[in-house]
């Protein structure tokens, strides 16, 4: 039950007195719920002046005022209110909030973050190593990602220390794999999964250990936990290829060459790229799509151009695969979406591998559009913020006037025929 009679409370909540209830509430959350200093009221109507004038027990006729904390909490006191400001302002609800010690809490929680680490690392096998200090200052400096909470903060770097101390400690074990290892540290298999803190703080001290730069793609990353004998899962992703004859003796060259001449698609892991030999003819060309239809549909017409799939998104095994062709002189033409993220893509493509566009001009773009349009074909609508074309300045703003997008699926016979052609 409120401690305030009803008449009084309804008094006290009128419109005269709420700005300096909001204004009495401010200082004391910032001062540590304390009923100490003074706050000024401006610009106050004749309703104001009148309520603060009884509550203060004193005239005001100016249009702006200095309230007095201490002498206002001794008025209300004194009053039929009968508590003081803190408790008013409880009372007139909601609860007030000590921003001062919840502060000082923060701080203190964060600093027990750092504090718990540097315990773990003096305590554990790695304490003799000069690496570990190196990497918890590194950690210090970045903070904690943001949403994490200084308990889950601290049980993260407890367990990436417990990590590194299998891997880089005295006693360091045979190889294993990455999902192993995150199930022993964490209970969960993907633990340790690319991108999630764990797997950042650990990544980070095997680099510091080992004197190399923290790589900034996954392919790096990979190369980082080989350091270490663990082995990331290197079978999952894969790239989509049609058509690639590489030299070489190998069981992968042979069986590539086999499904091309079979005009059989072939998946390629990031298994098969550490052994595969894709030594082709120098000057070969490699024609990329950004969809797997059009992989199907070059199968199904027995085209006899190589050709490599983006799958969309490009994974890090796709650019993998692209650059072991070009380290062996392959050149490349592209073609992808009409809409603005296959234009992005396409923009990627182009410029890493310095790729000719293949039916991506704006000629193209506009011709695809009135066909889908007079075959009644229904118009997909262009949605986002346009990306300009890198190989052609005029293809954004013919796209954003028509308002159409395409895909690949609108150009299919035409890359066909392209990916038919002898060379």
């Amino acid at each position: 039950m409120s401690a305030l009679p009803t008449a009084t409370r309804e008094w006290l909540t009128g419109p005269g007195l709420t700005r300096l209830w909001e204004s009495a509430r401010k200082r004391l959350e910032s001062n540590g719920v304390q009923a100490t200093g003074s706050l000024r009221l401006t610009a106050m109507n004749p309703q104001e002046r009148n309520d603060l004038s009884l509550l203060l027990g004193k005239p005001l006729t100016g249009a702006a005022v200095t309230v007095r904390l201490d002498v206002l909490d001794a008025r209300l006191r004194a009053s039929a209110a009968g508590l003081g400001l803190r408790q008013t302002l409880e009372e007139l609800g909601p609860p007030l909030t000590d921003r001062r010690a919840t502060r000082a809490d923060a701080t203190a929680r964060r600093e027990q973050v750092w504090s718990s680490l540097a315990s773990s690392l003096d305590a554990s096998p790695l304490a003799g190593q000069e690496w570990p200090r190196r990497w918890y200052d590194l950690l210090r400096r970045a903070g904690v990602p943001r949403g994490v909470s200084p308990e889950t903060a601290v049980w993260t770097l407890q367990q990436a220390v417990q990590v590194l101390i299998t891997l880089l400690g005295p006693e360091r074990g045979s190889a294993r794999g990455r999902g192993e290892l995150a199930a022993m540290a964490t209970g969960s298999a993907h633990g340790l999964d690319d991108g999630t803190w764990l797997a950042r703080l650990v990544q980070r001290g095997v680099a510091l250990a080992h004197g190399t730069e923290f790589p900034d793609d996954a392919a790096g990353r990979r190369a980082l936990w080989r350091l270490v004998s663990v082995t990331p899962d290197e079978v999952s992703s894969t790239v989509l290829t049609y058509g690639l004859r590489p030299d070489g003796e190998g069981w992968r060259e042979r069986a590539l060459r086999e499904r091309a001449e079979h005009h059989a698609e072939a998946h390629v892991t990031p298994r098969d790229l550490h052994d595969l030999r894709l030594q082709l003819p120098a000057g070969t060309l490699i024609y990329i799509c950004e969809n797997p239809r059009v992989v199907e549909a070059a199968a199904d017409a027995a085209c006899v151009r190589p050709l490599v799939c983006t799958s969309g998104s490009a994974a890090t095994v796709v650019f993998t695969l692209l650059d072991a062709l070009a380290a062996t002189g392959c050149r490349f033409t592209y073609h992808g979406d009409f809409d603005w993220p296959g234009i992005a893509l396409a923009n990627r493509v182009i410029r890493r591998y310095d790729a000719v566009p293949w039916r991506m001009g704006t000629a193209d773009y506009e011709h695809l559009a009135s066909r889908s349009q007079a075959e009644g074909i229904p118009q997909l609508a262009l949605d986002g913020r346009p990306v300009s074309a890198d190989w052609d300045p005029d293809l954004a703003p013919a796209m954003t006037a028509l308002g159409v997008a395409l895909h690949e699926e609108a150009t299919l016979e035409l890359l066909v025929d392209d990916l038919s052609r002898e060379a």
